[in-house]
């Protein structure tokens, strides 16, 4: 099944042959992703595929993210559809770009005491965004700055914003689409400021 009545914007050659090269229902994953753009043009985008071991099995997990004038389409496709094999789950998210309260991108570098030298390397990048969609609430015991008390203090925790972190590494997902989230990154930063 597809959306293909309704009108739509052909996707950009690059992201489809990125999405095509993950060799992960590339036909699905652009079908979602068209869905929910509609007519509207991407302005760059970030694919990012992952394989997790459960055991014997192999779950892969794909995100695409892609940015519009007005808007960041998430699209996620993971294997199986609550554990029944043979199956895909897939969804896109439309979030507008005026909701984006933070776009975090952190890099760990080793060597920095030589940046941005040759011995200096990108070890790891994160991007992480957040839109106020989810929330992990962090709780533990509470405790007073007497050692010798023994009362029970109930519990303390924090809220945190927990939308949608990537990470990437070199040596797993190769220096190019590290670069690329760089770059993505740093776009969707210019773009909500």
């Amino acid at each position: 099944m597809t959306h293909s009545n309704q009108t739509r914007t052909p996707l950009p050659a690059d992201l489809v042959a990125e999405i095509a090269e993950c060799g992960f229902y590339p036909q699905l994953v652009c079908d979602t992703i068209a869905g929910g753009l509609g007519e509207a043009e991407v302005q760059g985008h970030l694919v990012h595929h992952e394989a997790t071991f459960a055991g014997h099995e192999v779950q892969r997990h794909m995100t695409v993210l892609v940015l519009t004038e007005t808007q960041l389409l998430i699209c996620h496709t993971d294997d199986g559809d609550n554990g029944v094999p043979g199956r895909a789950l897939t969804t896109a998210e439309v979030v507008a770009l005026r909701a984006v309260d933070s776009v975090v991108v952190t890099r760990s570098i080793a060597h920095p005491e030589v940046f941005p030298g040759s011995d200096a390397q990108l070890v790891e990048t994160w991007l992480t965004l957040v839109w106020g969609a989810a929330r992990r609430l962090d709780i533990g015991p509470a405790t007073c700055e007497d050692p010798d008390c023994d009362a029970d203090h109930g519990f303390t925790g924090m809220q945190v914003p927990n939308d949608l972190t990537l990470r990437m590494s070199p040596a797993g997902d190769g220096d190019h689409n590290t670069r690329r989230l760089l770059e993505f990154g740093a776009l969707l930063q210019r773009r909500i400021g």
